[in-house]
C-alpha cells in the first residue's frame, strides 16, 4: 500500500502533465531558454496539477482503507534519534508551499525571460547579494521572499517529529539550501530532474530503505514524467517546478540521513551554493568532462 501514492501520481502525471505543458503553449505562456528557444513556461505547474489529480483517488482510498495508503514509517534523521513517523501529510505543506513560492517569482521577480541567463553574466548581481541589496535598498524581492518563506515553512513541517534543537536546525538548514541549490542548479534542460534522480538513487541505496521514495512519492510521479520533456525542451520548469523538485530532494536527504549524514550534506550543499555566488555552476560543469557527459545525457543537441 505505501508505493499506492507513487503509482497512482505516476497515471495521474501521464495524463494531465503533457496536456498542462500544452495548454500553457496555448495560451502563449512562454520563455526563452538558455538558447533563446521559446519553451512553455512555468512547467512547474504541471507537477502541482498532477498531485492534485492524484489526491481525490489516494484520499478515498485512504479512507476506505483506514489510513494505509498515504502512511508510512519514515523519519526525519533516519530514525536515528526519534522514532516520530512522517508520512505524505507531512511533507505536503513544504513541497506545495515552495512551489507557491517559485510560481510568485515566475509571475513577478527574477523568474522573467532571460533573468537566469543574465545572472550568469560576469559582474552581474546574483543570488543572495543580489536580493539583500534590493531588500536594503527597500525594494520588494522575491528571492529574499523565497528564502524567509522556506525557512517558515521549514520550521513549520519540523516543529513536532521528536527532534533536538540542533537536529532541528540542521534539518531545516539542510531543508532550505537544498531548495535553493536545485533552483541554482535549473540552469540547462533537464538538469534539476537528474540530479534529483541520482541523489535519491544514491540515498536509498546507501540507507537501504525505502519508506523516504514512499513517502515522496505524490510528487515523484510527475516529476518523472515531466524529465523526458524537459530534457527535449518541451517545458521550461521555472522557479515554480525547481523549487518543488528541490524540496523533494531535501526532504530526501532529511529522511534519509542521521545527523552526521546531514552535516556532511549540509557542507556540501553550501559550498555548492556560495560557489554558485561568484562563479558559473553550468561553467564549472562544461570544462569537467565527466560531469558534462552526465549532464548532457537524454537532453536534445543542437549544431
Amino acid at each position: 500500500m505505501q508505493s499506492l501514492p507513487l503509482v497512482v501520481s505516476l497515471a495521474a502525471a501521464l495524463a494531465v502533465v503533457p496536456a498542462a505543458i500544452r495548454s500553457l503553449a496555448a495560451q502563449g505562456l512562454v520563455r526563452e531558454n538558455y538558447r533563446g528557444a521559446a519553451v512553455p513556461f512555468p512547467a512547474g505547474v504541471a507537477i502541482v496539477a498532477a498531485v492534485f489529480a492524484a489526491l481525490l483517488p489516494l484520499a478515498i482510498l485512504q479512507r476506505l482503507t483506514d489510513g494505509d495508503v498515504l502512511s508510512t514509517a519514515g523519519a526525519f534523521g533516519g530514525g536515528a534519534t526519534t522514532q516520530a513517523t512522517v508520512d505524505v501529510f507531512d511533507v505536503v505543506p513544504y513541497v506545495l508551499g515552495v512551489t507557491l513560492l517559485g510560481l510568485v517569482d515566475d509571475l513577478i521577480g527574477s523568474g522573467r525571460a532571460g533573468a537566469r541567463e543574465a545572472a550568469e553574466a560576469p559582474g552581474a548581481p546574483r543570488g543572495w547579494r543580489g536580493h539583500s541589496k534590493a531588500v536594503l535598498a527597500g525594494g520588494f524581492s522575491t528571492g529574499a521572499l523565497k528564502a524567509v518563506g522556506a525557512l517558515g515553512l521549514a520550521f513549520f513541517v519540523l516543529v513536532d517529529h521528536g527532534l533536538g534543537t540542533g537536529e532541528y536546525l540542521l534539518a531545516a538548514a539542510v531543508l532550505v539550501l537544498a531548495t535553493n541549490l536545485f533552483n541554482l542548479l535549473d540552469l540547462r534542460p533537464g538538469r534539476s530532474l537528474k540530479a534529483l534522480v541520482l541523489l535519491g538513487a544514491a540515498l536509498t541505496a546507501g540507507a537501504m530503505d525505502l519508506d523516504p521514495l514512499w513517502t515522496l512519492g505524490l510528487f515523484l510521479g510527475p516529476m518523472l514524467v515531466l524529465l523526458p520533456l524537459d530534457l527535449r525542451e518541451q517545458g521550461m520548469l521555472g522557479d515554480t517546478g525547481s523549487n518543488a523538485v528541490g524540496a523533494v530532494a531535501g526532504l530526501w536527504l532529511v529522511l534519509a540521513l542521521p545527523p552526521s549524514g546531514q552535516i556532511v550534506a549540509l557542507v556540501v550543499i553550501a559550498g555548492l551554493t556560495v560557489y554558485g555566488e561568484f562563479r558559473s555552476i553550468s561553467k564549472l560543469i562544461d570544462r569537467t568532462p565527466g560531469l558534462r557527459h552526465l549532464d548532457s545525457l537524454g537532453r536534445v543537441q543542437h549544431a
